[in-house]
């Protein structure tokens, strides 16, 4: 996540030129219009990054709502970078500015730019690092998984279940807070022990779901959870009672992190199971190809989709991943 802060500007950069726009209709409004594209989990993530981008040009004068990012030109444009290439990594920056080019892209296409001052106001390098994009984040020792499936154990509550359940999948299947918070009933097979996800740009993928311990944590959460149809992990009210609401991808996080605190573990990010999934599996000699399968990262090679044997290595891949729990429901 991006946070807010007050950063000067370069001096050729006048905040005086970029005065708030206020009563701009959502549909005519650049910033608006680019997070509306988005995926719900991304939207927060990409908001926020325009956030720290229009607050670093006016002194915390405009959000991403008020910034005129019609008025922006190239001086601006390389403020931005030169402001992001200081303060984040090459990864979080590149991805902000990402994000600023779609934005801009919008502000064109909304005809409050020129071509041509749109083609000078994107023509921003890309930040270079020391070390690669992979280096950011940590992965999870298996001691760490262990303590966080034992805080969950130690609950006897239903959200005890619950969150196991959760950190299993997280675990076997490498997904993203916001898949899992948007998890259907009607997405595990439990005949096939397979789950279809839903991943960004509504993009499906089916995962294979083959370790015993994520099979057990599912079935102990199902077995209070019931079979009514609705989303597959809920939430639970204090006296708890197991209400059929869908849980958001920000109640993911805050599960993670109450878990992550009870096992007196070192801080982590959501993310980093993902990234301990990805790890894992090359660790252990899994093919790119059929880990960026499991992920759901976008392939290139679109032919890769009709590959039968993919399926059957998908579900080889997974074996290779153990979780850590025992089922207390028979």
């Amino acid at each position: 996540m991006y946070h807010m802060s007050h950063i000067s500007v370069i001096s050729h950069t006048s905040s005086t030129e970029l005065a708030p726009v206020t009563n701009l209709p959502s549909q005519q409004n650049p910033g608006l219009v680019y997070l509306a594209s988005l995926s719900p989990g991304s939207r927060r993530t990409m908001r926020q990054a325009l956030d720290v981008i229009a607050d670093s040009l006016t002194s915390g004068m405009c959000d991403h709502r008020s910034l005129p990012w019609g008025a922006l030109r190239f001086q601006h444009t390389q403020a931005v970078r030169a402001i992001l290439t200081e303060k984040y990594s090459a990864a979080t920056a590149n991805k902000m500015l990402a994000a600023f080019k779609q934005t801009l892209r919008a502000a064109w296409s909304l005809g409050y730019m020129s071509a041509e001052e749109y083609q000078r106001a994107i023509d921003l390098k890309s930040v270079k690092g020391e070390k690669p994009d992979a280096a950011a984040g940590r992965a999870l020792s298996f001691g760490e998984w262990l303590g966080l499936f034992a805080a969950c154990q130690s609950d006897p509550g239903p959200a005890g279940v619950r969150d196991a359940a959760i950190i299993a999948l997280l675990k076997i299947a490498g997904l993203r807070r916001g898949e899992v918070a948007s998890l259907q009933m009607a997405d595990f097979n439990r005949e096939t022990q397979t789950l279809t996800v839903r991943g960004k740009r509504n993009k499906t993928r089916s995962v294979p779901v083959e370790d015993k311990g994520a099979i057990d944590a599912l079935a102990d959460w199902l077995h209070l959870r019931g079979d009514a149809p609705g989303a597959l992990f809920t939430r639970i009210r204090k006296g708890g009672k197991i209400l059929l609401d869908q849980l958001s991808d920000q109640a993911i996080y805050t599960i993670l992190k109450k878990r992550g605190e009870e096992a007196s573990l070192a801080d982590f990010a959501p993310h980093d199971m993902r990234r301990t999934f990805a790890g894992d599996l090359m660790d252990a000699g899994v093919d790119l190809v059929t880990v960026q399968k499991l992920m759901g990262h976008s392939n290139a090679n679109t032919t890769a989709g009709y590959d039968r044997r993919g399926e059957v290595a998908k579900r080889q891949a997974v074996k290779k991943i153990h979780v850590p729990y025992k089922r207390r429901f028979v």
